[in-house]
């Protein structure tokens, strides 16, 4: 599974090494900044999740920070860290579009179940928007019904048949990776599991196999790879 990633702006260096180092402890991929522009150059280099940021930033401000990154992706959550209490200051972050906040000082318990929200918001958003019908070749495969049909002719697939085809679907074109289908849909590596993938690959392959335009192709030492022509 992919690390959820967090850009972070602090630019008290020591608060920001504890919470990097606390957040990085709980599986957390987390970019240090120590102000606002460095931290919009993170924003523009890489891919997060979730940015974190206090509002009184030399160079560049929270704020500031915040409606720039809302400007150019309004689906990243921000989260402020601010030691300003009055209201005013509150709305006044909400208002260019931040989701959350919290208050110096803050527990790290605290802290973290925040951060907890936005990555179980994150997954949820991802999984609404990943499509859940796929055409392949003259296949239609729908992933929550579990059901593959070509024609008149369908196949009720098993949860293991439908979960391994739906990850090689949003892998189409590239390599899935053998240990990550194992993790996702076994839960871990081991021999019995990796023949049992491999089995199931076997099955996916016959149901395809008269249709010379969907080809599930071993990549050696690596996984599997679908191609669609």
């Amino acid at each position: 599974m992919t690390q959820f990633r967090i850009l972070l702006a602090e630019d008290d260096r020591n608060l920001g090494m504890i919470l990097k180092a606390f957040l990085d402890s709980k599986g957390y991929l987390t970019a240090l900044c120590m102000n606002g522009e460095e931290a919009w150059n993170q924003f523009l280099a890489n891919d997060f999740d979730l940015c974190i940021t206090d509002i009184m930033m030399p160079v560049m401000d929270g704020l500031t920070l915040a409606k720039r990154i809302k400007e150019t992706n309004p689906m990243l959550p921000v989260l402020f860290l601010t030691a300003k209490k009055e209201q005013d200051d509150i709305l006044e972050g909400f208002g260019v579009g931040a989701e959350d906040y919290i208050t110096k000082p803050f527990s790290m318990d605290e802290l973290l179940a925040r951060v907890k929200v936005w990555q179980r918001w994150s997954s949820y958003v991802q999984v609404q928007s990943q499509p859940s019908v796929f055409h392949l070749g003259g296949f239609t495969f729908d992933a929550p019904r579990h059901l593959l049909a070509k024609d008149n002719d369908q196949h009720k697939l098993t949860s293991k048949e439908s979960d391994l085809l739906l990850l090689l679907c949003e892998n189409m074109g590239n390599t899935l990776e053998r240990s990550k289908a194992l993790q996702q849909i076994w839960g871990e590596e081991s021999y019995l599991n990796a023949r049992s993938m491999d089995v199931y690959i076997t099955k996916l392959r016959k149901y395809f196999k008269d249709d010379p335009e969907v080809d599930i192709q071993n990549v050696h030492g690596v996984g599997f790879k679908l191609v669609v022509r």
